[in-house]
Order: structure tokens, then C-alpha cells, then sequence
């Protein structure tokens, strides 16, 4: 076989190489990736029913319900235009609270989204860019105070 011949097979053989490496890289992502979804998506049929995806709002006031003597918990999430009921058996951040900004990670099981992680809101004045989003898009009505602390009313 001549030089030239075996110069073409390793640069074939290169390429193919980092195409599959690419290949592989890309279906690796695909699997982990997990999208964010409001509580209005979720409503409109946009998140994926047997997918796992991040649920994002605000934990509205009076809706934990803490089971005693378990680690099971109920909350509603919103976006105050609509509500996801959220289900979470697991130890709660210690920043959880009604009125705070939340993500939860899970999937839906009918109507119910049952989460396998939660994360709270840090500080006053953070809060995760998909959850900014999907609030300014629907603000509180006026007796419910906005994720900044100024208030729905002007």
C-alpha cells in the first residue's frame, strides 16, 4: 500500500473517530438535560407527561400541608395565573417557605407533580431567571406581595 493510501485511511479513520465521540457526547446531553417549565406550561400541555423537567414559581401561602411523623409533604406552585400541585417525600431546604420562589425537579403523575429534589430561593433579592421570566409574565394580583418585596400594587 502506498503512503498516500495509508495517510487517507488514518484521516478517515480520525474522523470517523470524532464523529462517533460526537455522537455519543450529544445523546450523553440529551438524556441529562432537563427543561423549565411554569405552572401555565404545565397547564397548556407543554410539559412532557413522561419526562423529567423543573417546575418553577412560587410556593402559595397556605398551601403546605405537612404530614406528621413522615417526610411527606403537599404544596401548590404558581405563577398566579395557574397552580401545579407539587408532592415531595424528603427533607425540605431551610429556606422553604410559603410566598418564596421554588424549583422542583420530577415529573407529573396525572395532575400532580411529584418532585425527587426541591430548591428555595437563597436571598432577597435572587431568584432563578426562568422564574423572573415566567412571574413578570403573569403578575400578582394586587393583595399578593411580588417576588421582589414591593408589592402588586404600584
Amino acid at each position: 500500500m502506498m503512503a498516500r493510501h495509508k495517510r487517507l485511511l488514518l484521516v478517515i479513520g480520525i474522523v470517523a473517530g470524532v464523529a462517533v465521540a460526537a455522537f455519543l457526547a450529544t445523546q450523553a446531553f440529551k438524556s441529562n438535560v432537563m427543561f423549565f417549565f411554569a405552572p401555565s406550561q404545565v397547564a397548556a400541555g407543554e410539559a412532557p407527561p413522561d419526562k423529567r423537567f423543573r417546575l418553577g414559581g412560587m410556593v402559595e401561602k397556605g398551601s403546605v400541608d405537612k404530614t406528621p411523623g413522615s417526610l411527606d409533604v403537599r404544596f401548590l406552585v404558581t405563577d398566579f395565573k395557574h397552580t401545579v400541585a407539587v408532592k415531595y417525600s424528603g427533607i425540605l431546604p431551610d429556606l422553604f417557605r410559603e410566598g418564596q420562589g421554588v424549583i422542583a425537579h420530577g415529573r407529573m403523575n396525572g395532575n400532580v407533580f411529584v418532585a425527587d429534589e426541591i430548591l428555595a430561593k437563597h436571598d432577597e433579592k435572587y431568584m432563578p431567571p426562568e422564574v423572573a421570566k415566567a412571574l413578570k409574565d403573569n403578575p400578582p394580583p394586587p393583595n399578593v406581595p411580588a417576588a421582589n418585596g414591593t408589592g402588586g400594587a404600584p
